[in-house]
């Protein structure tokens, strides 16, 4: 009793709850009844959002597939997501890097070496995620002896290790173009590619017509749809890298891919190429070898297949018998013969795109070895006055120093390389790959006593360790030097800049016979 005395007075001031017992009750059943049904109404609806959200990617994905802008679209925010990530990070990475304060020279520049390298190692991860036209970027830059060491020297695996493209879709390719499968062309095709390069590959197969070993070479199937995109998204992470370093200007190289793209992606312009090639050293006596092509459409190229080892595979070299002082002089002299006497040179040089072999029987070389030149699909002519002036220029530095010499040599870079004399030292350390010689020393702020300079191009010796260091720490220590290989390679007029690449291959081969 005292409970339920107890319990009518907590009742009070609760209108409901002092009703009959079975009134409450019904209250009770009735909340009881609302919440089930609240409780089916959800499970029934909840099941709803998986199934909507498998509906949605399922259209996505449909749009994907069918839908060209769409498609374009969605690979834009992502490839330009993954090169934005790199170029932000690389520019904390980098502000962050000046901002500190070293002990000494050597602690800045080792700071500022490793900071390159992170730098580029992040690039590098974006460019192989993206692909094709980025790979062609990386090449550039690979290529390109006045960036920093750690840039060029990241970026090399490039020129020949690239992810493939399966062989379903390059058979569809092949078929696409050619009209009939691979089988009906081939005896036999190797489905596992021999080379890997940012627009095509290649593959060793069995002619049927000819019964000859041949090499095809297949263009990425997807490459002709994304170029366009490509080369947007090259271009805006070229502008924000000019953004954030306004100093460090490459939006000259997106112009430069934009040109030269269409070209390298014509095949039957590469066939083209070859043949003018092999008419230009018809009557020379050379130890340049250019595959015969067989069949070219813009896609596809079916050529001579030929057998050798790299230019810098330097026990190939000594097992065959070849002298690699040799191979290095007639790169030079097949290279020299293209700009400064035929007007017409191959313009994508690296050890990539050459192979050294045993002289065949009947082979019109004066050696025991000859020289395969690959992939024609970028080539230059250079005007007869620039071709001069690029000669006179040699000539000059090649002169013993003196007054009239130094502004010879002055006066010939502004001609071809577009640069005044501020910016002449770091012209023709690019031009030579070695330290500025004596007549240009004023110019450049560095210790005199970190190499022996010579007084012209004959006086040089080889190459040392102390000088290739006194180079690199040069960039990355003197105050604005690093700033001025930017200015030069804008102001340096294209045609020029790919004279440079082929410099850079002879030297390449130079510093193997050491």
């Amino acid at each position: 009793m005292n409970f339920l005395r107890r319990g009518r007075l907590s009742w009070r001031g609760h209108p409901h709850l002092q009703k009959p017992l079975y009134h409450r009750a019904l209250i009770i059943t009735d909340c009881r009844r609302l919440g089930s049904q609240i409780d089916r109404t959800l499970s029934s609806r909840l099941w709803t959002i998986p199934v909507s959200l498998l509906l949605l990617a399922g259209a996505g994905w449909g749009t994907y597939g069918t839908s060209k802008p769409f498609r374009h679209t969605v690979l834009a925010v992502v490839r330009c997501s993954r090169v934005g990530i790199a170029a932000i990070l690389n520019a904390v990475d980098y502000k962050t890097t000046f901002a500190r304060t070293y002990a000494t020279d050597a602690d800045y520049g080792q700071a500022l070496s490793e900071c390159h390298t992170r730098s580029a190692q992040r690039v590098l991860r974006a460019l192989l995620a993206n692909g094709g036209v980025f790979i062609k970027m990386g090449q550039h830059m690979a290529s390109l002896y006045v960036l920093p060491f750690e840039w060029t020297s990241t970026m090399r695996p490039l020129q020949d290790q690239c992810e493939p493209t399966p062989y379903e879709f390059v058979d569809a390719l092949f078929q696409t173009d050619m009209g009939m499968p691979l089988t009906e062309v081939f005896e036999e095709f190797d489905p596992t590619p021999i080379g890997v390069a940012s627009l095509a590959q290649v593959h060793i197969a069995q002619h049927r017509e000819t019964g000859k070993k041949v090499a095809v070479k297949l263009q990425h199937p997807h490459l002709a749809e994304f170029c366009d995109i490509d080369m947007k998204m090259v271009e805006v992470t070229l502008g924000w890298v000019k953004y954030w370093f306004p100093e460090f200007e490459l939006t000259w190289l997106g112009e430069e891919m934009r040109t030269n793209l269409p070209k390298e992606m014509d095949f039957t312009l590469e066939a083209r190429n070859a043949e003018r090639t092999i008419k230009d050293f018809k009557s020379i006596q050379t130890s340049l070898y250019i595959p015969d092509t067989i069949t070219a459409t813009k896609r596809v190229l079916i050529m001579e297949y030929i057998q050798g080892g790299r230019v810098d595979d330097l026990e190939y070299l000594a097992d065959a018998h070849i002298d690699r002082n040799k191979v290095a002089l007639e790169l030079s002299r097949i290279f020299n013969q293209m700009v400064f006497v035929n007007g017409w040179f191959h313009a994508d040089p690296h050890p990539g795109n050459l192979l050294i072999r045993p002289a065949p029987k009947g082979s019109r070389s004066p050696f025991n070895f000859e020289i395969v030149l690959l992939d024609h699909g970028l080539y230059f002519d250079i005007d007869p006055i620039l071709r001069v002036n690029y000669a006179k220029l040699w000539l000059s530095l090649i002169a013993p120093a003196s007054p009239a010499t130094t502004l010879d040599r002055r006066k010939y870079a502004e001609l071809v390389g577009n640069v005044g004399p501020d910016l002449y030292p770091v012209f023709e350390a690019a031009l030579t790959g070695r330290a500025a010689l004596q007549s240009s020393v004023d110019s450049v702020k560095e210790d005199d006593r970190s190499c022996r300079r010579a007084s012209s191009i004959i006086d040089l010796q080889p190459q040392s360790k102390a000088e290739l260091d006194a180079i690199r720490n040069a960039v990355v220590s003197t105050e604005g030097l690093l700033t001025s290989v930017f200015d030069v390679l804008r102001r340096v007029p294209r045609r020029v800049l790919m004279v440079l690449k082929l410099n850079d291959l002879t030297r390449y081969a130079d510093i193997l016979r050491l």
